[in-house]
């Protein structure tokens, strides 16, 4: 299997498929890059050469107790970059990607990216604090912290369904669709699946969005859950000059599912 080595030594499980134009995509938390299934290959067959990594503590990356802070996660992306010596890439981050995306933007200068794209991303800063009183309360992190610790399988068979909105009356997932996606989310590292809520829920992003200095399409649903838009994408237009905003009316957080071929259409149109 392909693998990235990082500077500390943490290997990056990834697949390459295509040629032509690279795009990068980075999966969201807790699952793994096979969550972008319903992308790729229409994304390969469309032209493009297709990058898709796990996190580090996720899917078959290693897992190292420390390094799940945006930090050393933006400096992953970097190594998976300088490694295929890829060039003018669109970066895709969905959720806690979006933040990869945001963080490798500033701190390594948008280096090797021609175009990024947002999809349900936890930018620009999630946490309610006393200069950001639209946020998420802190009790929301430090309540899922705890569900973790107590029963991690009971904890995120309960968050699928709110990451798809799944219900009585919302039959747009199966049960199997479900299922894979706490599988590959029980693949993951204990201590990377609490760590990077911690970084997810917490990191200020609101530095960073000034360093977005390329193409940037931004795509959220209105009906999320997980990453509401009010406390997300709505403000980034303001906050990423140039930037495009798509609102996926009555969409969940699990836009790569719900809405896959739409997605994957945008995508495409934006990344050529």
């Amino acid at each position: 299997m392909p693998f990235v080595t990082t500077a500390d030594k943490t290997e990056l499980f990834y697949n390459d498929w295509g040629q032509g134009k690279p795009i990068v995509l980075i999966h969201g938390w807790p699952v793994t890059s096979a969550m972008w299934e319903y992308q790729a290959a229409p994304l390969v067959e469309a032209g493009f050469r297709v990058v898709a990594y796990d996190r580090r503590g996720f899917g078959k990356s290693s897992q190292p107790y420390h390094g799940y802070e945006y930090d050393t996660l933006a400096d992953d992306l970097g190594a998976v970059l300088d490694h295929l010596d890829l060039e003018d890439a669109v970066l895709v981050g969905f959720s806690m990607g979006g933040g990869e995306v945001a963080r490798y933007m500033s701190r390594h200068s948008g280096r090797r990216v021609g175009k990024a794209v947002l999809v349900a991303a936890v930018t620009p800063f999630l946490l309610k604090t006393d200069d950001n009183p639209e946020g998420v309360p802190a009790s929301v992190f430090e309540e899922m912290i705890a569900g973790l610790r107590k029963d991690r399988p009971n904890f995120l068979a309960t968050f699928a369904k709110s990451f798809f909105n799944a219900g009585m009356l919302n039959f747009q997932i199966s049960n199997e669709i479900l299922g894979q996606f706490v599988a590959q989310a029980l693949e993951a590292s204990p201590k990377a699946t609490i760590d990077c809520v911690k970084a997810f829920g917490t990191t200020d992003f609101r530095g960073d969005m000034a360093h977005f200095k390329v193409p940037t399409l931004i795509i959220h649903g209105d009906a999320d859950q997980t990453v509401p838009l009010d406390h997300s994408a709505k403000h980034l237009p303001a906050m990423i000059p140039g930037a495009v905003l798509k609102i996926y009316e009555g969409a969940p957080h699990a836009l790569q599912f719900t809405e896959k071929d739409r997605l994957t259409q945008d995508l495409v149109a934006f990344a050529r």
